[in-house]
């Protein structure tokens, strides 16, 4: 799971790793987590993908909370976030640029009610535990404001995620809001309890990618195209029904869980390819737009005060790669080289301008 918790309201401003220090490293390092969308990354490892492709991939396997904080002090080139979380690191200091999405949640986040409440309208006046300001706040007030309900129909309760399941059965709070497989847990746990909300009903909300740090992107330009055509590889990978369980069993060997079991929560996670992701990265105000999501991410930061200044969306976003992976550019790669290592913001922005946004 995305271990602790997704966001973090402070990180540690540590200072930029210089561009050199990038240009001998033996391999990309990338921080991921316990998180579907994420366990891909095993299968193009164990696969060899990485290898075939000829880019030296390290993966820095850690909680989510100590993956950030990695990517935030320089010791891995990029880390697996939420688009929201990303806008956190990058306003206390340590800004990523997405260069695919990997995934949205498509139900596995969900708002889980005890027995005896059979609806999200049932929860007028009741107790609501969740880990305030984090992505599971964000997925519980679009329940809400789905329902014709505000905040002031409930009463939150600050739960970390990790004791929702307990809260729940110990009869502490009325209903909880958790990310798989926590949010499993408490079906299990509480007899009887049903899924109120999901993510299924606002795909989209919760985006996931891989974020690179303008230094390494800089420095690595072609190895990262490379790493992006491989996720999609991997994705197709998952995807074909010959290969299916044979990726399922490396995804769920990893984190020792049953391969049918893991199968079957899989499906809460929408792994997106080289087309959903042109789709996604158009931009727009709505879900199905990574920049009307992340807008919708960077006003909850900003009004919960996760972090004071608003965050220019779109500077955490870099489509040029995934435009550049359909039908393999290679000398748009070259020519986009060039302006990047002449300034990371500048050089992408071009890149964008050249091959039209």
């Amino acid at each position: 799971m995305r271990s602790m918790f997704r966001a973090c309201s402070a990180f540690a401003v540590v200072a930029v790793t210089a561009l050199g220090s990038y240009a001998h490293a033996d391999a990309l390092k990338i921080g991921y987590s316990d998180w579907p969308g994420w366990s891909t990354l095993d299968v193009a490892k164990e696969k060899g993908f990485f290898k075939e492709a000829g880019v030296d991939v390290e993966l820095v396997w850690m909680e989510y909370l100590p993956s950030m904080d990695a990517f935030s002090a320089g010791k891995v080139d990029a880390v697996t976030m939420t688009n929201g979380d990303a806008m956190v690191t990058g306003s206390n200091g340590k800004k990523g640029k997405c260069i695919v999405l990997t995934d949205y949640s498509d139900g596995n986040d969900m708002v889980v009610g005890k027995p005896g409440i059979e609806s999200f309208k049932d929860l007028k006046g009741k107790k609501v535990g969740l880990e305030l300001n984090l992505v599971e706040n964000l997925l519980f007030l679009k329940g809400l404001e789905a329902n014709g309900m505000t905040e002031a129909d409930v009463t939150l309760t600050n739960v970390p995620t990790n004791d929702t399941p307990q809260a729940l059965a110990s009869g502490g709070v009325d209903v909880i809001a958790a990310w798989y497989p926590v949010a499993g847990q408490a079906l299990k746990q509480v007899a009887g309890s049903k899924p109120l909300f999901t993510s299924a009903q606002a795909p989209g909300l919760i985006y996931d990618g891989i974020y690179v740090s303008p230094e390494s992107l800089a420095a690595h330009h072609d190895e990262w195209m490379k790493v992006v055509q491989v996720y999609f590889k991997t994705v197709a990978y998952i995807k074909d029904p010959a290969t299916h369980d044979e990726a399922v069993k490396i995804m769920a060997a990893h984190v020792q869980a049953d391969p049918a079991a893991y199968d079957k929560n899989l499906k809460g996670t929408h792994l997106l390819d080289l087309e959903d992701n042109l789709s996604a990265y158009k931009k727009g105000d709505g879900l199905d737009s990574i920049y009307g999501s992340s807008k919708v991410a960077n006003e909850f930061n900003v009004k919960h005060g996760v972090y004071k200044e608003s965050q220019d969306v779109d500077s955490y976003l870099t489509p040029a790669f995934v435009k550049m992976a359909k039908g393999g550019m290679t000398g748009a790669v070259e020519k986009g080289k060039d302006a990047v290592e002449k300034g990371v913001d500048k050089g992408v922005d071009k890149m964008k301008d050249m091959m039209g946004k």
